[in-house]
């Protein structure tokens, strides 16, 4: 299943997620901080979905209440 999400309140603006029998295969930030998103994305390859969105899941960038890895896990749970 391929997941598309427009993230919102981060700089990133798009997640695109490949996920299959419930793990994660693949993420792509389009925008944002480049290394962190690489770093992000290289990290919960392989996956399992329920375990990203529970690591990821209300992290916080600067204040914003949110982070792109808080918005990956929001693109994961939506997708449920």
């Amino acid at each position: 299943m391929t997941i598309e999400y427009t993230p919102r309140g981060v700089c990133s603006r798009k997640i695109t997620a490949e996920v299959e029998d419930g793990v994660v295969k693949s993420v792509i930030f389009t925008g944002g901080c480049n290394g962190n998103t690489q770093g992000i994305s290289r990290l919960v390859k392989g996956m399992k979905v329920e375990d990203v969105i529970a690591r990821l899941e209300n992290v916080d960038c600067g204040g914003r209440g949110t982070s792109c890895p808080d918005q990956l896990a929001k693109a994961l749970k939506q997708a449920l």
